[in-house]
């Protein structure tokens, strides 16, 4: 509200100053808080930002929306706050009663040279704050002069500031620390005697103030706003009778004056509730005492501009183009190849005779590994920022659809790749709005069956190895294995029932799938859950599904935490080099000849623990030479992903490294199977194996039976033709 009053954004300090007096009840405990009242929040946030982007895009604002919403907020105060009553104006001044005992406290008065020329002299009358806000206001306000305090006996603060600022200047460094409604600012010029604050009790008046000053038509229309009758007089300033003061009860401020002491303006700064003033004669002097407070150093009175102090502390942060960061990642990439190439060459030579080079490039090595690090954590961003756009969403569509719904998220601050965070928030915003919409029951159907009414919904994300998992967690029904087969049969999918509970969960991905009795604006289409799969599929991530029947389903995601980057197998296939991604290995072993099983139409599988799942020789589906045709003198690498799993046959094992992730699709062309490139230590290009591909060129029995997918164009031609526009480029 401060900020908006600074710039002059009215309309946003109007709504926000109904706000904060509800949200002020609230805090005081005057009134609890209810659904009803975080609606109205909502609401006001909405019109808020709508407001916002009506000054800063040039948009339309619904000013029916805007009344709406305030009238809400202010019905809402009222429904639990004190009612006021507004005082009827009086025609004319009415004194207080002889009879009428009125008992006046002495005050501290503050007292300061006259000005010099072009400054002026403005007392603010602060209401009850704390001793650190007093101070750190007394310190804003030195910028603009010099500033004098003092303590009244009720324990408010008087300031008297000396400077060449506005009034609006004022009320802007306040709004920051108070509501300017409870300032009183005086302007008292340099004729003037000193100004006296005191606060008077009295019997009861029915009276408004008379105010007899020539005052500026604001000033008049600010001070009728506030209860308080003015009479314009000519050629006099705001004035008592000689010999009388005027007390205004509950600011604790009244200037005593002689007939010819020039005019005092004195604006209350807008407050609808501001209580009656009494005009009370008082024929004592009022004794008062002195506090001067001296400005820490030397001043100058000018404007704040002219009495900036040199920064002394360094920001904590820095604004740096994404694509600065992008061509760093790629100068630290070409880095980790060429100090692999150097490992590679060093590996040759004698380590007796070089050990001094040899010791001086395990320390380069170790020095590129935390480099790379420390560059790859500068993309990283905690998933918070995904996270923080679902609790509002949440809220709305479980209104919407009459449900009653507890959003929790868990590890909000682990980080993934910018680039992966960009990407994972369709799929995620798509996840969670499905379990809303499917997996959580209505509280009457929860009732029913022994749950509580509020289902829950759970968001989390965790680190695990060299991935990110990410779930989508509900309370709800489940999904109903029988009604999804019976789904996929009516829509014409290959299905069976001796298909596993993991299978036959993935069908919800499958396009034009829905389980959905009604198509609704939420969900029903079969249209999203297929999408979610692809996007995450293209992020190189996989999906799993967990769920049991009437107690809730866990969808799971398994994202690399960054594109730039690969943990990786090195494995061999006659002279070439490929590279799977290690998160998808589960293990790997040189299988015996009794576990090598040949099925009719199926191809050759092997036998793992009780388990038989078919092999896919990586040499039929590259159509490359090898001389190891045979699983028993070869290496089986077992694969698993989307819930399938398969064993790769390769010639044998290299090792496990780090690799730098090139685009296939840049240097060459898109090739199935591959998903990526790499250049390794010897300069080669090495391919990175694309095992969702691998396992769904595997599953049909032309492949598995030898028949070769690239009739034209070889793996080895595919390296070469990389290699050779790589080393042009």
């Amino acid at each position: 509200k401060g900020g908006a009053a600074t710039f002059g954004f009215m309309d946003m300090t109007e709504i926000t100053h109904v706000l904060e007096n509800l949200l002020d009840k609230i805090r005081k405990n005057e009134m609890a808080i209810t659904a009803e009242h975080v609606d109205a929040f909502l609401a006001a946030k909405d019109v808020l930002k709508m407001e916002v982007d009506g000054h800063r895009l040039a948009t339309l604002v619904d000013e029916n929306q805007v009344a709406d919403v305030k009238m809400m907020l202010k019905s809402l105060s009222e429904a639990g706050g004190v009612v006021i009553t507004p005082v009827p104006m009086a025609p004319a001044p009415i004194a207080a009663p002889a009879a009428a005992p009125v008992v006046v406290e002495k005050l501290p008065e503050v007292i300061a040279q006259a000005p010099a020329d072009g400054l002026n002299r403005f007392n603010i009358v602060l209401p009850e704050i704390t001793e650190k806000d007093v101070a750190n206001l007394q310190e804003e306000l030195g910028l603009f002069g010099e500033v004098v305090s003092s303590k009244q006996e009720n324990g408010r603060y008087v300031f008297t500031l000396t400077t060449d600022s506005t009034q609006a200047d004022i009320v802007s460094i306040c709004s920051f620390v108070l509501d300017p409604d409870d300032l009183v600012i005086t302007l008292v010029p340099a004729a003037s005697a000193p100004v006296v604050s005191v606060a008077a009790t009295s019997a009861p008046v029915a009276s408004t103030p008379v105010i007899e000053a020539a005052v500026e038509p604001v000033v008049a229309k600010t001070a009728a706003k506030s209860g308080v009758a003015i009479h314009e007089e000519v050629g006099y300033g705001l004035f008592a009778e000689e010999g009388k003061v005027d007390i205004e009860e509950g600011y604790g401020f009244f200037a005593p004056f002689s007939p010819h002491a020039d005019a005092v303006v004195t604006t209350l700064i807008g407050d609808d509730t501001v209580p009656p003033a009494h005009t009370v004669a008082v024929s004592t002097p009022v004794a008062v005492n002195t506090a001067v407070v001296e400005p820490a150093e030397k001043k100058n009175l000018g404007r704040r501009e002219s009495d900036k102090a040199p920064a002394n502390a360094e920001t904590s942060s820095i604004r740096v183009g994404i694509e600065k960061v992008d061509q760093l990642i790629n100068l630290v990439g070409e880095l980790v190849i060429t100090q692999a190439m150097i490992e590679q060459r060093i590996s040759m030579l004698d380590p007796v005779q070089h050990e001094p080079l040899i010791n001086s490039v395990g320390q380069l090595t170790r020095n590129t590994r935390d480099l790379q690090e420390s560059v790859m954590s500068i993309r990283m961003m905690p998933m918070d920022f995904v996270f923080s756009r679902f609790p509002r969403m949440v809220r709305d569509l479980a209104a919407k659809l009459g449900k009653k719904v507890e959003f929790v998220t868990v590890g909000a601050t682990t980080e993934l790749d910018k680039g992966l965070i960009e990407r994972i928030v369709d799929p995620l915003t798509h996840l969670v709005r499905n379990s809303v919409d499917h997996g959580i029951e209505t509280p009457a159907n929860r009732s029913a069956i022994g749950k509580s009414e509020i289902g829950v919904l759970t968001l989390s994300a965790a680190h695990k190895g060299g991935s990110i998992v990410i779930e989508v967690t509900d309370d709800g029904a489940g999904l109903n294995r029988s009604k999804l087969l019976a789904k996929a049969q009516k829509s014409g999918l290959p299905v069976s029932e001796n298909m596993t509970d993991t299978e036959v969960f993935q069908l919800i991905f499958a396009p034009g799938f829905s389980t959905a009795e009604v198509v609704t604006d939420v969900s029903g289409r079969g249209v999203g859950m297929d999408v979610v799969k692809r996007n995450i599929s293209a992020m190189g991530g996989v999906v799993e599904i967990r769920s049991a029947l009437g107690y809730g389903t866990t969808i799971s995601i398994a994202l690399p935490l960054t594109l730039a980057i690969l943990d990786g197998m090195s494995v061999s296939l006659g002279n070439s080099i490929y590279v799977i991604p290690l998160n998808l290995i589960v293990e790997t072993l040189q299988p015996r000849a009794e576990d090598i099983k040949t099925v009719t139409g199926e191809g050759r599988m092997v036998h793992v623990r009780g388990e038989y799942l078919p092999i896919i020789a990586l040499h039929h589906l590259f159509n490359q030479h090898t001389d190891i045709t045979d699983p028993t003198e070869g290496v089986l690498v077992l694969l698993e992903a989307d819930g399938k799993k398969s064993a790769l046959f390769v010639d044998r094992l290299v090792g496990q490294q780090q690799v730098v992730i090139k685009s296939l699709e840049t240097n060459y062309k898109k090739v199935p199977g591959v998903s990526g490139a790499t250049i390794m230590g010897d300069g080669c290009v090495a391919l990175i194996l694309d095992v969702a591909a691998l396992i769904q060129m595997g599953q049909t029995t032309n492949y598995l039976t030898g028949a070769m997918p690239f009739s034209h164009h070889s793996a080895q031609t595919t390296q070469n033709q990389v290699m050779s526009k790589e080393l042009t480029s």
